[in-house]
Parts: C-alpha cells; structure tokens; sequence
C-alpha cells in the first residue's frame, strides 16, 4: 500500500526540490514527488493566459510506503524543511483527502479550471473539478478567475485557491 505525505517545503520552491528530490532519491523508495497545481487565467500584454500555480504553496507530496528511508536521505536535500507528523510518527495523508485530490486532479497532478454562474448569491458550478468537490467556496475573484475553497487537508480546514470561471450572473 502506497502512503502519500505531505512535506514542507520553501515556499516558491517547490517545483526545484521536487526535481531535486526525484534526482537523489532511490525511485524505489520515492514512486512519486509532485506538487499539485491549479490552473487559473491571468491577462497581462493585452490577452489572457493560462498559468500553472501551486495548490498548496510551500508543500511537496510524496507517494511511498518507505517513509523512515525518505525521512534518512532527507539529510541529503536541505530543501526538505520536515515531513508531516505528530513529532513521533509521519502521519500518511486521510484515504478521503488522497481520494479526493486524485478525483480533482489529472494525470499531471493539475487541477483544471472550473465553470460556473452565479444565481443571487448562489454559484452553480457546470463544469471542471470544482463540480466533485462539494466544497465550501468562501470567495470568488472574479476578475483574477478565482475560487478560494475550504477543505479539509492535512487534518485541518484550510482555504485553498483554484481557478474558476464565471460565465455569467442572474
């Protein structure tokens, strides 16, 4: 059974020591080291682009069933600040928070971007990741195309940003 773990790491950092952690990191120990991204839109020089951004800023996730191994060779990648736990033990992330991130995102560990309307003060979402989720949404940008969802990660409520795009309001 593969674990999956959440590690901290510098902030804006995260895609370097994922590379750095792929490099030096037996793949037998390591199957995987991501950084889950959502897409969002953002206009600069006159047009709208699509851009890629951390989900969860300053955080690596590792895919493992030899957590102690990683938690040695971690000596090696001053980059890993410290893998999640309770001081005594790593705590391997919930079978409902590994679900529900393999739900939303691809095989890139990419959340696309969402569709939606707003009715009154309702949001409809029709199409896009956000639709499985069933989160709370505390906010919409809707000039930057964003949500901010609360969600329950890493055994806490966290807010946490995703791309959305509102089509219209009634």
């Amino acid at each position: 059974m593969q674990n999956w773990y959440a590690v901290q790491v510098m902030t804006g950092k995260e895609d370097s020591t994922s590379v750095a952690c792929k490099r030096v990191i037996d793949p037998q120990i390591l199957k995987d080291c991501f950084t889950p991204k959502y897409e969002r839109m953002k206009r600069y020089h006159g047009q709208w682009h699509r851009e890629e951004r951390p989900m969860f800023p300053g955080y690596l996730f590792f895919i493992t069933d030899r957590i102690d191994e990683i938690h040695y060779e971690q000596k090696r990648l001053p980059q890993l600040t410290k893998i999640l736990g309770t001081g005594a033990e790593f705590i391997p992330l919930s079978e409902k928070e590994v679900e529900m991130l393999a739900k939303i995102e691809d095989e890139r560990h990419l959340v696309k971007m969402s569709e939606g309307y707003i009715v009154g003060d309702q949001v409809i979402i029709t199409s896009g990741p956000m639709q499985e989720m069933g989160g709370t949404i505390r906010k919409i940008d809707r000039h930057k195309r964003i949500a901010t969802i609360q969600m329950e990660m890493f055994g806490r409520v966290m807010d946490v940003v995703m791309g959305l795009e509102i089509i219209r309001k009634e």
